[in-house]
């Protein structure tokens, strides 16, 4: 669904409330997922970010394109992401990033994956040999000035793409000022499970509407320090 209309000359795009770009691919692919969910018969209910929250205890949890700001301009940064949660907790993360020809997933407590082959965060303890990436460094917080300023290479890959990265091991750090529930649950499900962590700016656990930054693990106290001061 999202790769037929990828750079699709006619594709429709509205804006929504929050300013944000919103196509009619984001609103179809919801369309087709929550299809697909009712057909199975579970029961099971969709937190999504076009069509909201049907409620339950087991709901998966759907942005439909994460990167929406690329799709439309065609840049192949992109990807659909699912998170199923029970009771509260996630309990398998699935990232799909066709037009990079990618995938990743993860499950509690067996490990994440990209394209099959499990991945774990690197074992960099400096930050001054770190590769860090933010989706907009406009927004965020002076500290990150000093995280970039003392790495070894910043880069600004932004969206779900930097946080796989950091499960693979080729970034240390990668942040974002602001993540919604269906952003964040399927990433960073991958991201502890090789090995990393995720929180907001000042260490607590990630929340709706709030700050984001997935770390190898080692260099967390300090990032947090700093983004926070």
């Amino acid at each position: 669904m999202t790769t037929a209309r990828f750079r699709a000359l006619d594709l429709r795009v509205d804006t929504k409330p929050d300013l944000t770009p919103v196509s009619e691919a984001d609103r179809r692919a919801e369309e087709v997922i929550r299809e697909l969910i009712l057909a199975s018969g579970r029961g099971e209910g969709v937190l999504g970010e076009e069509f909201g929250d049907d409620g339950g205890d087991v709901k998966w949890i759907v942005d439909p394109i994460d990167g929406t700001t690329n799709y439309v301009r065609g840049v192949p940064i992109w990807a659909t992401l699912l998170a199923l949660e029970r009771e509260g907790v996630v309990e398998l993360g699935f990232l799909s990033a066709p037009a990079l020809g990618r995938r990743w997933w993860a499950i509690l407590g067996e490990g994440a994956y990209a394209d099959g082959v499990r991945c774990h965060v690197s074992a960099v303890d400096q930050i001054e040999h770190a590769a860090v990436s933010t989706t907009s460094a406009r927004r965020m917080p002076d500290g990150w000035r000093t995280i970039v300023e003392r790495s070894w290479s910043n880069r600004g890959l932004g969206d779900f793409w930097q946080h796989c990265l950091v499960a693979e091991g080729s970034l240390e750090i990668a942040c974002d000022s602001v993540m919604e529930v269906w952003d964040y649950s399927a990433p960073r499900l991958l991201v502890e499970e090789a090995g990393g962590l995720c929180t907001t700016f000042t260490g607590d656990a990630p929340a709706k509407g709030e700050s984001f930054v997935a770390t190898n693990g080692v260099l967390h106290d300090e990032v947090i320090s700093l983004l926070s001061s």
